[in-house]
């Protein structure tokens, strides 16, 4: 296992062009997403199994658009903070947060072992 290293600018550039290309994949989902979560007519002539199945996936649907725009927001954010030091830094103990994690997860703030052990410290 490679020991996480502080980041440099080119380490920058990387995250910050995933970070950029996933913040375009979320705004397109949020945008499919708004599209299933309109409301369904009660006028509208589908029967009565058809439209118990629309409430629910409706209800996933909101569910995943809930996710998706909390997942938009962390990434914003991580973009407005890249070029600080404290970027790719645990925010609880501190450590550097390993490169592959980031790569996956530009989004986050807490290195694996943090993230697996959710007790203040």
């Amino acid at each position: 296992m490679s020991v996480p290293r502080k980041m440099n600018s080119r380490d920058r550039k990387e995250f910050k062009a995933v970070i950029l290309e996933e913040i375009e994949s979320q705004k397109s989902q949020i945008e499919s997403l708004l599209k299933s979560v309109k409301p369904i007519a009660p006028d509208n002539a589908i029967g009565r199994l058809t439209r118990m199945e629309a409430i629910g996936n409706k209800g996933v649907s909101e569910a995943s658009l809930n996710s998706a725009q909390r997942k938009l927001a962390r990434l914003e954010t991580a973009l407005s903070k890249i070029e600080n030091p404290e970027f790719g830094v645990c925010t609880r103990c501190s450590s550097f947060i390993p490169k592959g994690r980031m790569l996956l997860m530009p989004e986050s703030v807490t290195c694996v072992a943090c993230a697996q052990n959710k007790k203040p410290l």
